[in-house]
């Protein structure tokens, strides 16, 4: 019996010994939890309101920027915002689009950085997108005066979708490459300046600023809305924009803008003489900021600069310069 009995104790034993190292076996080959991510490629992916933007990321390899460690800041157009841009450009579909075209207006929708709507606030601010007009990143006209527009052209309908990577505004329009133009009509500090671009009939200003091959770049310097106020205070029998006689406004708008440079603020010298559409030039110097002294010997301030657009750079003055008449 007491064989029997220590046979018995040894087997038990070796049962359970054989379980320990089984168990042990199994715990040391069990594979680490995958971890969930929700990154701004991943809420893309997985929306279907946003299945074009996701294609169009896969197209321009793009997702992996977006699927990263990296923090951006993303303005998001739906499917309805991509089929209005594709039917507007005259595209029938997302592969009729040139790949690097796309991949810049893709990037017009991003910043570097996690900005939540509340940080937001009406002005300038840089895309990752680069134009045609210079290596520099485009610039973003922001307008929170009712909730956020961009551009003049994109509202955010949903804001601060936050993810593991940044953080996603919803819009309900592509934010294309901007023009000269674009900013003239986004930014209100120059809406007389839109009213006297656009004045007569005839007056070429607005096509000849919004193209992107020859006579572009273009370098603009843009008188605001006090400027122009102040120069029909300051002209004779002349009450309201209308009172200009018509060449006269010609010619003062074509001495405003450079054909054929995108002259950034790091490009201006002292001493440096500007040739203008207008034919006529002025001089700008620089000391504690930049001033501009004209045919007629008056002066301007550039009190803000370097505004990148694809086709040219605008710079803001606050007195219109005048050529010699």
């Amino acid at each position: 019996m007491k064989s029997y009995s220590k046979l018995f104790k040894f087997t038990a034993f070796l049962f359970l010994f054989t379980g320990l190292v089984a168990c042990s076996d199994d715990d040391d080959s069990t594979a680490p939890p995958v971890v969930e991510t929700n990154t701004i490629a991943d809420f893309v992916a997985n929306n279907q309101n946003y299945s074009s933007l996701a294609a169009a990321l896969e197209v321009t390899g793009l997702t992996s920027t977006l699927d990263g460690t990296q923090n951006y800041t993303v303005f998001a157009p739906d499917n309805d915002a991509f089929a209005a841009f594709l039917s507007d450009n005259g595209f029938s579909g997302l592969n009729d689009v040139p790949t690097a075209l796309l991949t810049q207006v893709l990037l017009n929708h991003v910043q570097m950085g996690e900005i939540m709507a509340a940080d937001l606030s009406t002005g300038y601010i840089e895309s990752m997108a680069v134009g045609g007009a210079s290596e520099e990143n485009l610039s973003m006209y922001i307008n929170t005066d009712n909730g956020v527009m961009i551009n003049g052209v994109a509202s955010v309908t949903t804001a601060d979708v936050e993810v593991d990577n940044g953080v996603i505004h919803a819009v309900d329009a592509v934010i294309g490459l901007p023009n000269i133009v674009t900013f003239a009509l986004a930014d209100p500090t120059f809406s007389t300046l839109v009213q006297a671009l656009t004045r007569e009939e005839d007056f070429p200003f607005v096509g000849v600023l919004m193209q992107t091959d020859s006579p572009a770049p273009f370098t603009v310097f843009a008188p605001t809305n006090q400027a122009f106020a102040d120069l029909i205070e300051d002209l004779d029998g002349v009450s309201s924009l209308d009172d200009i006689p018509t060449d006269v406004l010609a010619s003062t708008l074509s001495y405003h803008v450079v054909a054929g440079a995108n002259v950034r603020s790091s490009d201006l010298t002292d001493d440096m003489v500007v040739a203008t559409l207008a034919e006529q030039s002025f001089t700008i110097n620089l000391g504690d900021g930049a001033v501009i002294t004209d045919a007629n010997q008056r002066t301007a301030n550039i009190i803000a600069v370097d505004v990148q657009a694809n086709n040219g750079v605008i710079h803001v003055i606050d007195t219109v310069v005048l050529p010699a008449m």
